[in-house]
């Protein structure tokens, strides 16, 4: 478990399930950005009981308030290199925005991350319009690279997706 301020970022448990699983799939909650397929239930009861969603390749964490209400996701996956993993995030209501729920999470996975793997670089993927995402990753860090163009498939057309990336010396650097 990482504990932050206003935030705790945690495996999911057994007893999360069925709420997760409600706000998971959700599809109004997933606005513009995120993709309407989803997952049955059957299917996500499955696979949580195969892995709890932990594997070499992924990591799934609820985010989770002070309240101890599930607000949101976090996770890193395999990227393009062996030295490279990629993190995801989603805030299940949007009336959260802006709290810093997001950022302070993004925050507690980096440093977990970099303290515990030899990981040499983090990346997050956005849409170009995304602005509350872009300043997630502004402020943890990370820096915009490139576009990479119409390379998502959502809500029925091609996107662009904007990659920012944070290295290791970087981030030792801004722990002084």
């Amino acid at each position: 478990m990482l504990k932050g301020q206003i935030c705790t970022v945690r495996h999911l448990l057994t007893a999360d399930l069925n709420t997760f699983i409600a706000l998971a799939n959700d599809l109004p909650s997933r606005g513009d950005y995120f993709s309407s397929h989803f997952k049955s239930p059957e299917t996500l009861r499955k696979e949580f009981a195969q892995n709890g969603f932990v594997t070499d390749d992924s990591e799934l964490f609820v985010i989770e308030d002070n309240a101890h209400h599930i607000v949101g996701v976090i996770t890193h996956f395999k990227s393009r290199t062996s030295v490279a993993r990629e993190l995801g995030y989603r805030l299940f209501d949007p009336k959260l925005s802006g709290r810093g729920y997001v950022t302070e999470a993004c925050r507690l996975l980096v440093d977990y991350l970099f303290n515990v793997h030899q990981y040499h670089r983090l990346e997050l993927l956005s849409a170009p319009e995304n602005v509350a995402s872009i300043r997630v990753a502004q402020k943890c860090g990370f820096s915009p690279e490139g576009t990479l163009r119409q390379s998502f498939f959502i809500n029925g057309r091609y996107r662009d997706v904007q990659v920012f990336s944070l290295l290791r010396p970087e981030w030792e650097a801004s722990k002084g």
